[in-house]
């Protein structure tokens, strides 16, 4: 199965009064590369939702936002610190004096202070609140998983479109060279009869021309290319077709049926094969891009 490192997942799980929300993203990266924003309260899970993260999606850039909010009261504690808050109203009360200016600062306004009032939360329940967020992450991961097979299945399929136009253009090829040869002496037979004069085309030895027509043969011989496009082909089915990360083995594949794909092209001599040629390099360029995006 084929997955694209492009893809959206959203997880959202209550318990009583507590809300989890998490929602996540990710594009095509070369590496698992997380950025998780999540509220202090979890900083403890870090560790713990990055591996969740990377063992599930493999790769890519992966954006999680995770949203958490609890509705009950009980457990939060409004902490007054009565002696800043004394020491505060005193220096407003002597501003006032020294200032010939009434003294209207009340008691809300005071509250309002830094540092006269805290909020502090009663000791959590780390694992059993880890428990329950871990849930709405799994259910994020299970969406933007679900998304990206989707993708995936299809640029397999596209992929797997352009290897079939790919063997065709090797047949074709395959099937033209041998003929490469044999137009080649047809040729340099005819070059040699317009050169040399009809008195002196008895002196002429035909091996010569046998000789340059299998150091010509032996120069355009492309059977080797044309047997290990086959097998590339054969390969890149079977990887796309397979479980698990296969982005970079078709990057790797990729580039070796590219060589293959040059060398004939270098060897050729023939327009006919140039022309396929030039058609293949411009599939496996196409390739190229759809496979940096699966995973």
């Amino acid at each position: 199965m084929a997955y694209s490192m492009t893809g959206y997942g959203r997880g959202e799980r209550i318990f009583e009064s507590r809300r989890y929300t998490v929602e996540i993203k990710s594009v095509n990266s070369r590496y698992c590369d997380i950025n998780l924003r999540i509220p202090r309260i979890f900083n403890y899970a870090d560790a713990k939702i990055r591996k969740m993260v990377s063992d599930r999606l493999l790769r890519g850039k992966i954006d999680m936002f995770i949203n958490y909010e609890d509705n009950n009261s009980e457990g939060t504690e409004v902490i007054i610190n009565e002696g800043l808050a004394l020491e505060y109203s005193k220096a407003v009360r002597r501003i006032a004096e020294v200032s010939g200016r009434e003294d209207d600062v009340g008691a809300a306004r005071l509250s309002l202070y830094q540092d006269i009032i805290t909020v502090r939360q009663s000791e959590l329940d780390e694992d059993s609140l880890y428990s329950e967020l871990e849930q709405a992450v799994s259910d994020a991961i299970d969406g933007m998983i679900e998304m990206r097979h989707t993708e995936g299945e299809n640029l397999a399929a596209d992929i797997i479109g352009k290897v079939s136009s790919l063997e065709t253009l090797r047949d074709e090829i395959a099937e033209y060279s041998p003929s490469v040869v044999a137009d080649y002496r047809q040729r340099l037979s005819d070059r040699i009869d317009v050169i040399l004069a009809e008195d002196k085309k008895d002196f002429y030895d035909e091996s010569r021309l046998a000789a340059e027509v299998a150091i010509f043969a032996d120069k355009c011989c492309i059977d080797e290319e044309m047997k290990r496009l086959v097998s590339h082909f054969a390969q890149a089915r079977k990887i796309l077709s397979s479980d698990g990360s296969i982005g970079k083995k078709m990057d790797f594949l990729i580039q070796e049926i590219n060589r293959e794909i040059n060398t004939t092209g270098s060897k050729a001599n023939d327009i006919e094969i140039t022309n396929r040629v030039l058609k293949m390099k411009n599939l496996v360029e196409e390739m190229r891009e759809q496979v940096q995006n699966l995973v």
